[in-house]
């Protein structure tokens, strides 16, 4: 019996070696050496310090800013940990709301945020990607109608020409990946990132 039983534990240890060390270490190393920035986080850094991730959404609540997509992760409530607040983009628990078409809750949260809205621009019509969360709740892009949809907010707050902030978007606005995949979006904190340094000018 311990000839049969043997092989089969060698063979455990081995592909555990293999599959379970070796191999992660190894494709750590590569994508390293291949990818340097995206191996880091995708890190975004300003006067040398990190400010945050191109992968991971920020909230941004300042008129003089973009606003990213709504985000619904939760956090343990500090004061009673059997119950949550809401954190937005908390990586730590991301998940969308589970909130269905049907909520009350829900249906008084969107008539609240489509009358903000449209009260700050009320030219356009509001696009989806302001009031609707991502399944992931970190999502740092929106579509670039998004954020030309807020220019004027934007705009009036930092006392700039709506053109100005409307090449802005344009500029760091990005197409399907190969033409193909995706949607067009515009990563929000790198362009707020690009606002405050055109301001600063």
């Amino acid at each position: 019996m311990l000839r049969e039983i043997r092989p089969a534990i060698v063979l455990l240890l081995v592909l555990t070696a293999i599959t379970g060390l070796a191999y992660p270490l190894a494709m750590t190393a590569i994508a390293g050496a291949l990818f340097p920035a995206q191996a880091q986080g995708s890190l975004i850094k300003k006067d040398g310090k990190v400010v945050g991730s191109a992968l991971i959404g920020q909230e941004f609540r300042d008129d003089k800013y973009f606003h990213g997509r709504l985000s619904a992760t939760l956090a343990p409530d500090p004061n009673d940990s059997t119950k949550t607040v809401s954190a937005p983009y908390n990586a730590a628990n991301s998940g969308g709301a589970n909130l269905g078409p049907t909520s009350k809750a829900l249906a008084d949260r969107l008539k609240a945020d489509v009358d903000k809205l449209r009260a700050e621009n009320p030219n356009q019509p509001v696009p989806v990607d302001l009031l609707t969360t991502s399944a992931s709740g970190l999502d740092p892009d929106i579509s670039p109608e998004a954020a030309q949809f807020q220019v004027p907010r934007v705009a009036k707050a930092r006392n700039l020409p709506e053109d100005a902030v409307k090449q802005l978007v344009a500029a760091n606005s990005e197409g399907r990946l190969v033409g193909l995949l995706g949607e067009p979006r515009v990563n929000v904190l790198a362009l707020n990132l690009a606002l405050d340094q055109a301001a600063a000018k």
